[in-house]
């Protein structure tokens, strides 16, 4: 059973950065694609990034583009996201998420069927 488990989240002023890790359990033989949402009440859960194994296929946001950096371990079971520059719009819970690859970089909350609880993250202005 796959199992992720988010650290990292906390509390930030605006221009400030943070890093959040995800570290999973459970992933056997096929290649996982792993991605960063975050969500906050009242919200859809919106995309943040994405990345597949290899590291050559991303995606970002357009709305964190420049900003975060997504990126797995060598062990390829733990995925990281480097968040500068951060934003009051940036405060969410952050979630991880994990599915095996298919050959095209997920990105939707449909295409992911592991997750894990989230991280807070809050940026004051």
């Amino acid at each position: 059973q796959i199992q992720l488990l988010e650290s990292g989240g906390g509390s930030v002023q605006a221009g400030g950065s943070v890093g959040l890790s995800c570290v999973g359990s459970g992933f056997y033989g096929s290649r996982y694609c792993m991605g960063w949402f975050r969500q906050t009440p009242g919200l859809e859960r919106e995309a943040v990034a994405s990345i597949c194994p290899g590291g050559g296929s991303t995606f970002y946001a357009d709305s964190v583009k420049g900003r975060f950096t997504v990126s797995q371990g060598n062990a390829k079971d733990t995925l990281y996201l480097q968040m500068t520059s951060l934003k009051p719009e940036d405060t969410a819970k952050y979630i991880c998420a994990a599915d095996e690859y298919l050959g095209w970089t997920p990105v939707r909350p449909s295409d992911f069927r592991y997750w894990g609880q989230g991280t807070q993250v809050t940026v004051s202005s």
